[in-house]
Parts: C-alpha cells; structure tokens; sequence
C-alpha cells in the first residue's frame, strides 16, 4: 500500500505537470491573438479563482508547502484534515491550473509537495498506521516524493524534506523516506524520461579571479530573496483585515498589478518563468535586463491574491535574470555560470534553506562539478537573508495554520414560554 501511494503521487505530479504546461500554453496563444485580453483575463481569473479558494478550500491556498509542515505539528487526524486532504489536493490542481491559465507568476512544485504529503496521509488513514511517528513519516516522504516527482530532482527531494519541512533528520522515517523519493521518482523518469530540468550546462569558474562570482551572487541574491521575504510578510499582516472586509476588490487590484507588470516585460513575467530561465541558460534572447525586478514584482503581487500556487519556479527565474544582469561586472565568468550561482543565490535568499537550494539547482542543471561554488553561493545567502528577513519565509507562512479555529458561539437560549 505505501508503494502504491508513491507511484501514486508520481503519476500525479506528471499529470500536473502536463496541466499545467497547457495552461501556460493557452494563456501564451490567448494574450498573441488578442492583446487586449490580457487586461482582462488576469484580474477578472484571480478574482474568480479568489472567491473559489476562499468557498471551496481555504487552506489549499499560496504554496502548500506551509501547510505541509504544519501537518508534520497536528498530531490529531481532525486538525490534519484542516490543512492536508484528497479534497484539499484536488482543489490545489484545478486551481493552480487555473491560476496559470489567467497568467499569474505562480510555480506548481510547491502544490505538488501539497498534493503528495494530502496523498501519503490520506493512505495512512486508509490502512490506520498505528504510530504517530510513521503518520508523520508519511507526511515527510509525500512531500519529498512531490517535490523529486515534479522536478526530477531526487536528492533535492530528500534534503528539502529534512532542511525545510522537518528541519532536522529522523534515522526512523529515512528509510520511508527514501522508497518514496525513489518510486515516485522512477514513475515520473518512466513517463517523461531520465530529463534534467532546464537542460546541461557547461557552467564553470575557469581561474581564481572567477571565484568572485560566488560572493556577488551570494550577496545580491541573498538580499533581494530577503526582502522578498520581508515585503511578503509585510504585506501579508497589513493587508489580512483588507483581505477579510473587501477580498474582491483587493484581489482584482493585484491582478491589474500582475497585468501591468506583464505589459512592462513584454509578457515574460506571466506564468512559472520556466521558458525565460531556460532561454537564459541556454544562450537564446533572453527577457531583458529589467525581468528579474519584474518578475520579482509580479511573484509577489501573485502570491498576496491567496491563489494556490507556489514561489519555486518564480524564483529560480527570478534568480536567473538576477544572475544575467550582474554577468557584465564579470565579464571573464561564463555566463551560464553567473545563471546558475544567481539561481541558487535567490532562491536560498527566500526560503533559507542552503542545501535544497544548492542541490535542486544543480540537479535541474546537472552539472555536479560547480556544487562547492552553488554551496558557498547558498550560504552566504542565507546569512545576508537573514539579516533582512530574521524568521525563515515558510515557517513564518505556517503559523497560521497551526492556530486553532475559533468555537463558533452557542446560539442564545429562548426567552419564550
């Protein structure tokens, strides 16, 4: 049954993949054939799909991976239940799918994590796994499978569920762990081929002088992800009573702000930024110098609608114009390689996690020979994070799934006789 469960969650998350890839595409032809449209589809899409979260599945919002950890914290099925279920997963899909086909700059790795930690705790519902212990096993090893499943990143997989979701190792859950990485990840490698994310690179620093890259990625990267994860937070607690009084109105403002910042990037700040990130590595025209802050711009007006979706993919698009843009100060370092050390940079600058960021970005790259450069690159901007952003952007995201509903009031007794 657990293995049924893994090749579950990697089936899932390749048809996700397939969904949302058409998505992107129908959007991409929608907005070439009729320009005029973009300023309608986003706005009026996120206000809609909005007030569908909100009805249908308050907590398949956002990314999901908050979520995720919060479930590794309820220790009774009810609570979990509120944050992790097939019903929430399914939820997640559409509307993450539909949030990419109204062109919001939303990622999908994070509601695949959603989707295999709700699928590996609905089976040990199913089977009723005795111990908590394993539940919380369970829990880990879907989100790792997710997230191995929808990048084909298996190592990355394991580190991000014990740097991120558990935030420590267990000698007793890595052996579930592990299986389902292998056979969640063997299913996607099975239907979509043994691929690497964004293709081979040939990234590399040639000479000492070239090590100067590490500390400028690691630093720029570093501050412009914490204060992504500073403005998120921000915003998030100043705009929540707004949100609650007037969420069709908000919504349809930032989705103006998604349209807008679009228009200004020509159209590359829609969707995952998958297409702009890999043109970039690849050595094709590239979406101009201003795309990172864009695309930065775009990421969090997105994210602050509540719609489900994630801040992954975003981010190493983010991250990989980030690294074009610094490329000419220099000129002796592969530009492949200033990419790459920008992906790792940014991403690590919001999530805080060094090692995911490190090893995800050299499995979507395959290019093992630069993982002491993407390390050094990583936790240098971790700390520069850090000194913006002082509570890592995912545990601070959990907090309020872990709050306790309030007790709805017992209605009045009757004064009549």
């Amino acid at each position: 049954m657990f293995w049924s469960g893994a090749i579950v969650v990697g089936l899932t998350a390749v048809a996700f993949a397939f969904a949302c890839d058409w998505a992107i595409g129908v959007h991409a032809r929608w907005v070439a054939r009729w320009p005029i449209m973009a300023a309608f589809i986003t706005p009026f899409g996120i206000v809609m799909i909005g007030l569908a979260t909100r009805k249908l599945a308050p907590a398949s919002r956002g990314s999901g991976i908050p979520q995720s950890i919060a479930a590794l914290d309820l220790a009774n099925a009810g609570e979990r239940s509120r944050v992790i279920s097939l019903r929430i997963a399914l939820s997640k899909v559409v509307l993450t799918v539909l949030g990419l086909l109204s062109g919001a700059s939303i990622g999908r790795e994070g509601p695949t994590v959603h989707v295999g930690a709700s699928i590996m705790d609905a089976l040990g519902r199913f089977a009723h796994f005795p111990y908590d212990y394993l539940r919380r096993s369970l829990v880990l090893a879907g989100s790792a499978a997710g997230l191995a499943a929808a990048f084909n990143t298996p190592i990355a997989g394991i580190v991000f569920a014990v740097e991120e979701m558990a935030r420590s190792f267990e000698e007793r859950t890595s052996g579930t762990l592990i299986t389902a990485v292998v056979i969640a990840g063997a299913v996607s490698t099975g239907l979509l081929g043994n691929y690497t994310y964004f293709g081979a690179t040939t990234a590399n620093l040639p000479d000492l002088h070239s090590w100067l890259a590490v500390p400028l990625c690691g630093v720029v990267g570093g501050f412009f992800g914490g204060l992504f994860s500073r403005c998120l937070l921000s915003a998030g607690r100043h705009l929540a009573p707004l949100a609650a009084e007037r969420p069709v109105a908000l919504a349809f403002a930032l989705g103006l702000l998604v349209t807008s910042f679009a228009l200004l990037s020509h159209g590359a700040t829609y969707g995952t930024g998958y297409e702009q990130a890999r043109a970039l590595l690849v050595g094709e025209a590239g979406p101009g110098p201003m795309f990172p802050v864009l695309k930065w711009l775009a990421t969090l007006a997105s994210y602050l609608t509540g719609v489900p979706g994630g801040i992954f993919s975003p981010s190493l698009a983010t991250g990989a114009g980030l690294g074009a843009d610094l490329a000419p100060l220099l000129p002796k370092v592969p530009l492949a390689t200033m990419i790459v050390l920008g992906m790792a940079g940014y991403f690590t600058g919001v999530t805080q996690s060094p090692l995911t960021g490190a090893v995800i970005v050299m499995e979507m790259v395959n290019d093992h020979a630069l993982i002491l450069p993407l390390l050094a690159t990583a936790f240098l901007a971790m700390g520069v994070s850090r000194v913006l952003c002082d509570q890592p952007l995912y545990q601070a995201l959990t907090a309020p799934f872990l709050a306790k509903p309030e007790p709805t009031p017992a209605p009045a007794p009757s004064t009549q006789t």
